[in-house]
């Protein structure tokens, strides 16, 4: 057993690594900007919103208030007539990539702790590469990649673009497997 507090250096170099890794896959690659597509007539749509005074939040429609309500005739037809979807509304103005950034990069650090965590409360000091390397970058991609697959599933976005997060999930499992492996206390 190995405690988190030997381990900041791996959750630390981790968490920076990622975070390169993923300003790579999204600036330089760009291969995630086809998942995003415009809303024909998208002036007329933010005029609708704006009229209504919509604040923030995540919004589906049709929208139902509960189980019973799904089954009523006029529910059902508003389904099938469409359109059926969700919206994620965020506050006005420019987006404040500091504020993404620091969170993403925390995320990586919360990240890289729970790593340690299971890692360390598997496996001792003096443990070969590729043994730390196999937990950490499966306990890692679990973290940065598995949990994608919700969207398609409940949110419906595209199977396509799951499957790019998903990959760089497992880059990053990877990445913080190797880091671990690396740094792992003899």
């Amino acid at each position: 057993m190995v405690p988190i507090t030997s381990l900041w250096i791996p959750i630390l170099l981790s968490a920076v690594i990622v975070f390169i890794a993923s300003s790579i896959l999204h600036m330089v690659l760009s291969y995630h900007r086809s998942e995003y597509k415009k809303f024909p007539n998208e002036e007329g749509l933010c005029e609708a919103i704006r009229k209504e005074n919509v604040q923030p939040g995540f919004y589906s429609f049709p929208h139902i208030s509960g189980p019973k309500e799904m089954k009523s005739p006029e529910v059902v037809e508003k389904f099938k007539k469409g359109p059926v979807g969700y919206v994620t509304l965020i506050p006005n103005g420019p987006p404040v990539m500091g504020k993404f950034l620091t969170m993403w990069f925390l995320y990586c650090v919360l990240i890289g702790i729970f790593v340690a965590y299971l890692t360390g409360r598997t496996k001792g000091p003096g443990e070969e590469y590729l043994s730390i390397f196999r937990i950490a970058g499966t306990i890692g991609f679990l973290g940065y990649g598995v949990g994608h697959i919700v969207d398609s599933i409940w949110k419906g976005q595209r199977w396509s673009a799951t499957t790019k997060h998903v990959f760089d999930g497992l880059i990053y499992g990877l990445l913080t497997g190797g880091t671990f492996g690396w740094l792992w206390p003899k």
